[in-house]
Formats: C-alpha cells, sequence, structure tokens
C-alpha cells in the first residue's frame, strides 16, 4: 500500500508540474504580464494521501476540535464521554482514575502514548488522572486492538486499548494558561512548540494547586451527613516534552505529585475521628520509535522506553485511630524494547511479526518483602488482507512470564500461552459489516503473586473470550458528515483474580475465583454541521449491558446476579456550537444504577445524571490569541458516587486565561 501510495503521490505532484509549466508557457505566447525570462516560480503543491477509515476494529476517536472543546482537563473526562466504558474515581480531586472497557476489568486495558504502552507491573494499572489533555491530538479506544501493518507484540495483548497520540507541531507557537477554579484551585500551565528543518517538538508543562475541600451530602436510610470533604489536596508538577522527524518519535515525561487520601464517609463516633493518609508519586518515563518502509514493500519499527517511579503511602499520623499505621515505599524500574517487521507482497495483503521483551524490577520496604524481577517476552505473527470491500485480519500471540526472587518467597512457576485472534469485515458504498474474535488473559501483577501476607504464588492467569459483531456507516458531503456505528459483544472471563477474606476479616487473600459472563450493546452516533461562521457537532453513545456472575450455580445470593459497579444503562451526549471566535459546548452523561454488595440486594449505587457546559471566547491581535473559558461542572449540583462513601465534587467553576503567540 506503501508503494501504490506514492505512486499516486508522484503522479500528482508531475502532473500538477506540467500543468503549471503549460499555464506558464500559454501567458508567454499570448504575451500577458507576469512573464520570466528562466525561472519559472511556481506555487508551493501540497498533495494530501487520505486513508481510508480501519473500519475492521471497533474503535472511537476524539480529535482535534471536538477533544478540545470537552469540559475536560484529563484523560479520563475524555474517555468516560465513550461507549462501554465505566470511571472508577475514587473521591477527591486528586483521587486515582482507572478505566472499565465492557467489565473487562482495569488491567485488561492498555494504555499507549505514540504506540508504546505505560505500564505496571506492581498492580497492572494506570493512573489516567497524571495525563493531560493540553498535548494531545486524539484520545482513540479500540475494543480489542487496532489493527495496523507495523505493531509491537504488545499492542496485541489486551482486551481493549486506548490510545493517546500527541500533537505534531507545524509552526512555531508559545501559549500560557492561568486557571482559577472552585475549592481553591490554582492551576499554570505552558506550552512551546516549534518547527524547523524537518524536525518540530514541544515542551509542555503543568502546575496545580487544590485545596480540594468541596462539600458533600451523604444521604442514605439511617443517615443525612453534611459535610466538607477533608484531606482532599493535590499538589502535581508536570513537564513533558516531545520530539519528531518523519518516521521518528520519542517522548519525555516527569510527574510529581502529594496529595491526600481522604478514605470513605463514615458516621463519626467523635468529632476526633479523621482518616488521613497521604501519598507521594513521582513517575519518569523516556521513550522513542522510529519506523521505515523499504521499496514500499518492507516496514521496520523499533520501540525503545525506560520507566522509573517511586511511590510512597503513609497512614502513621496520630489522628489514625481504626487504621493500619503504614509508611511504605514502592520503586520500579522497567525497561522495553520491541522490534517489528512488515511485509506487504501485494497492495492486498500484509504480513508481519513482532517481539517484544520487557524487564521489571519492583522493590518495596515492606515487611518480608523481597526484591521481585519480572521478565516478560512477547513474540506475534499477524496477517492482514483487503480485497474488493472484503477484510480480514487474524493474529497469534505468545507470551512468556518469568518472575525472580530470594530467601523469603520462592517466584511463581513461569507463565507460558499462545492467544488467537481474527477479524472479518465488509464495506459497501460506506457501509461495514464486521465481526471478531479475540481470546487473552492477563497475568497476575506482582502485587497479587507477593503482597506481604495476601500475595498467592499460586495464582492463575486471567482469561477473556470476546466475540462481536458490528456495522458502521459513513456519510460525507460539502458542508456536514455524519457516522454511526453499533456493535453486540458477548464477553467472558475466567478464573478471576480476587481479592477475599479467607482468614478472617483482617487477613485477605488473592485467590482465582468465579466465571462472568458479560453481553451487551454498543452504539454511537456523531454529526458535523458547517455553513458560512456556524459550526455544529453533536456526539452521542449508548451502552446497555448485562453482566453476571456465574461462578456458583448452588450459590443463589451470587449466581445470576450483576458484577458489582456494572451498569446497565448509560449514556452520554455532547453537543458543540461554533460561531466566529464563540464556542459552546454541553455534555450530558447518564450512569444507571450498580450493585456494590451480594451482601444486600439494596446496596446499590443510586443512578446519577452529569452535566457540564463550556463556554470559549478567543480574540486575535496581530500574531497573538487571547482566550477566555468559563466551565461549569456537574451543573444541576448532582451528588452522586463511583464508589461507595466516597462522594464526587458537585457544582463546580473554572475560569481559565489562555495567552498565545
Amino acid at each position: 500500500m506503501f508503494g501504490i501510495n506514492w505512486c499516486k503521490k508522484q503522479w500528482l505532484l508531475s502532473l500538477c508540474l506540467v500543468a503549471q509549466y503549460g499555464l506558464a508557457q500559454h501567458a508567454e505566447t499570448q504575451g500577458k504580464p507576469g512573464r520570466l525570462d528562466t525561472i519559472q516560480h511556481l506555487q508551493e503543491v501540497t498533495i494530501m494521501s487520505i486513508q481510508p477509515s480501519r473500519t475492521i476494529a471497533t474503535s472511537q476517536t476524539l480529535q482535534g476540535r471536538d477533544l478540545q472543546a470537552l469540559s475536560s482537563t484529563s484523560v479520563a473526562d475524555a474517555l468516560k464521554y465513550f461507549a462501554g466504558v465505566q470511571i472508577k474515581d475514587y473521591g477527591g480531586l486528586g483521587g486515582l482514575k482507572t478505566i472499565n472497557v465492557r467489565s473487562l476489568g482495569a488491567q485488561h486495558v492498555g494504555i499507549y502514548v505514540d504506540g508504546i504502552r505505560i505500564t505496571n507491573a506492581q498492580n497492572g494499572t494506570v493512573d489516567l488522572g497524571k495525563f493531560s489533555l493540553s498535548s494531545m491530538e486524539s484520545v482513540s479506544l479500540y475494543n480489542a486492538n487496532k489493527l495496523d501493518n507495523c505493531q509491537s507484540a504488545s499492542e496485541y495483548a489486551s482486551g481493549a486499548t486506548v490510545y493517546l497520540r500527541t500533537r505534531r507541531p507545524t509552526n512555531d507557537s508559545l501559549s500560557v494558561q492561568l486557571r482559577r477554579a472552585s475549592f481553591t484551585t490554582w492551576m499554570a500551565k505552558a506550552n512551546a512548540q516549534f518547527e524547523k528543518n524537518g524536525w518540530s517538538g514541544f515542551i509542555d508543562g503543568e502546575w496545580t494547586d487544590s485545596r480540594g475541600d468541596y462539600p458533600f451530602r451523604y444521604h442514605s436510610e439511617f443517615e443525612d451527613t453534611v459535610g466538607r470533604r477533608a484531606n482532599s489536596d493535590i499538589r502535581y508538577g508536570r513537564i513533558e516534552g516531545a520530539l519528531f522527524k518523519d518516521g521518528f518519535s520519542s517522548h519525555i515525561y516527569y510527574y510529581d505529585s502529594e496529595r491526600g487520601c481522604p478514605g470513605g464517609i463514615v458516621r463519626r463516633l467523635s468529632d476526633k475521628y479523621v482518616n488521613v493518609g497521604r501519598e507521594w508519586d513521582r513517575d519518569f518515563f523516556v521513550q522513542a520509535s522510529y519506523q521505515e518502509s523499504f521499496l514500499g514493500l518492507h516496514d521496520v519499527k523499533v520501540n525503545v522506553k525506560y520507566t522509573n517511579e517511586y511511590l510512597r503511602y503513609c497512614t502513621d499520623y496520630p489522628e489514625n485511630q481504626n487504621t493500619a499505621r503504614v509508611d511504605n515505599h514502592y520503586r520500579q524500574q522497567d525497561g522495553y524494547g520491541a522490534l517489528c517487521y512488515a511485509y506487504s507482497p501485494c497492495s492486498w495483503l500484509s504480513l508481519s511479526a513482532s517481539y517484544d521483551i520487557r524487564y521489571s524490577k519492583l522493590n518495596a520496604d515492606l515487611k518480608k518483602f523481597d526484591d521481585v524481577f519480572r521478565l516478560d517476552q512477547k513474540q506475534v505473527m499477524a496477517v492482514r488482507a483487503n480485497w474488493q470491500g472484503m477484510q480480514a485480519a487474524a493474529s497469534a500471540l505468545h507470551q512468556h512470564y518469568h518472575d525472580f526472587t530470594f530467601a523469603h518467597i520462592g517466584a511463581a512457576d513461569p507463565l507460558d500461552r499462545w492467544t488467537p485472534a481474527i477479524s472479518l469485515a465488509y464495506t459497501l458504498k460506506g457501509l461495514t459489516f464486521r465481526a471478531w474474535y479475540k481470546k487473552i488473559f492477563r497475568a497476575p501483577t506482582l502485587n497479587d503473586l507477593y503482597y506481604t501476607q495476601v500475595g498467592n504464588r499460586n495464582l492463575k492467569p486471567e482469561y477473556t473470550k470476546q466475540w462481536n459483531l458490528g456495522a458502521e456507516y459513513h456519510y460525507d458531503s460539502q458542508h456536514w458528515n455524519a457516522s454511526v456505528q453499533a456493535d453486540v459483544y458477548q464477553n467472558r472471563i475466567e478464573n478471576r483474580i480476587v481479592c477475599l477474606p479467607l482468614k478472617g476479616t483482617y487477613t485477605w487473600s488473592m485467590m482465582n475465583y468465579g466465571y462472568t459472563f458479560c453481553q451487551g450493546l454498543n452504539a454511537t452516533a456523531q454529526g458535523r454541521y458547517q455553513t458560512g461562521d456556524w459550526q455544529f457537532s453533536l456526539l452521542t453513545s449508548l451502552t446497555w449491558q448485562r453482566d453476571v456472575n456465574r461462578t456458583d450455580p448452588d450459590d443463589e445470593d451470587t449466581y445470576d446476579k450483576p458484577i458489582c459497579y456494572s451498569p446497565t444503562l448509560s449514556t452520554g451526549i455532547t453537543a458543540i456550537i461554533g460561531w466566529r471566535n464563540l464556542q459552546l459546548t454541553t455534555s450530558y452523561l447518564y450512569v444507571g444504577e450498580r450493585m456494590w454488595s451480594y451482601a444486600d440486594p439494596e446496596d446499590i449505587l443510586e443512578p446519577y445524571h452529569n452535566i457540564d457546559t463550556k463556554l470559549t471566547y478567543t480574540h486575535q491581535i496581530g500574531k497573538t490569541t487571547w482566550g477566555l473559558c468559563l466551565e461549569v461542572c456537574d451543573l444541576l449540583d448532582e451528588q452522586y458516587e463511583h464508589i461507595p462513601r466516597y462522594p464526587m465534587p458537585g457544582r463546580n467553576y473554572k475560569l481559565t486565561l489562555t495567552f498565545g503567540i
């Protein structure tokens, strides 16, 4: 395909040059002004190659103006508008934010920045609140995995994948943002971009300080509490940069924070009872990728990455009366490399193979905890075909995990597995029908296996089997374009890894327990219309699913009952209206009721509605741009929770001033 596109570009360029030369000669013979004696100055010709949508994969994307128009600051805030996504937010402005796709669990979701995965061998989750949207060009969600010609083996190793693509600058610019928000929140952000001699890049920095003391009301059958969130402050600094040229891309990232861990809302026996916990994070990574094509037939890509993470969690404070006193420090280092190769013998066929290797080290100052080393190797063989509207893709992924420890405990047995995936699609006049199947597993994390008094070295991998049938339609015209897609799916998860109190209330253990069955429907519709100075966008999503426990038919309390935290129905609608320098965005999100405990069927989280609105004005003065933005989040002051007794902030405001040059 690369060779054909290259030939097309050269042919079009030659045609444009010949046409301009002919016009120049015609002007000369007619004696028209503008004639040059010996040198003909031709206008610049830009050739754009528009690649067809890869509709064989089930995907959703927010990019460009739509992404920046959302009332959101972190990646987690943007992903909540996608169909099939549930966000877990553990309360507080600095609370942990994780993503769950189609009830697979956070550990089954791979997060990628410019094609390289963000990893955490310790607990397998990624806090999406640490990643800003200011440097992002697009955010995409793929159920199963993306299907490109030249991909790393790691990209095939997740139940779902999220791709964060950073913006490649096209000119020199500098922008500064200052924000004042509710709950004594201050933010300053700066972004510098450059482009010269084919090289481009950016430096993006942010500093935020928030007291996070938002008011809340907690109401239940037995209590009605009005209070203000305590120990919910956060202070963090983030700086990152990127450098690009042709097939080369690199990224460096550093994040440093201190935050309060407020804990759940409880009925206090006295005014002196306060749950205090603090967390410190220092995360650093540097990565690079290079891709090159040869003769239009061969593609080679190399990825490298180094990660260093530090976490301190402390509850050793006099205020804590009923909480275990700990002051734990964790340090994790991770080295990663990948080599990918793709061969396209003809325009409709691509064969690829990739090898990934990752070395992770975790040490902690817990009692009887030894340093743990993990060697993770992945290989994949894949084939893709696209012929006369028919598309097909298949892959076989091999994963090998080998852990090493020292004196106190032995290492878990090595893990060695093959898993397949297959996708089919047919496109006719903008309408695509697709079907795919994927079997994948997640290896137990280092915490699952080795955490003091909790870990279990004998854990088995957690398997998922996914089936999907869907359809997608695109329509484009001069003034507007629209797309709609719908997928029905079925997921089965075996040997779920859970933590249960097997040895008493205060002694928990990791174990394989359960089999869950999920079937559902995801649907999205998007439309954009532009006329004159007006621009309109409408983005909608719908998720209906039934996610149940099928572990033990003899257990009447849990069998065929909904999985905790899994809503049956959720919807989202985002409307964007732009006129000249003004833009108004309104987003509506509905999440249905969720069960959170099998102990009592009445233990449910109530459904909630959330409305956010954002008004932006920009003004150009010479080469400078000024902007003012007012955001109102949770417009109706809805009191809701993602996790029981962790109330979310109600109505809050953000006022942002932007200056750019």
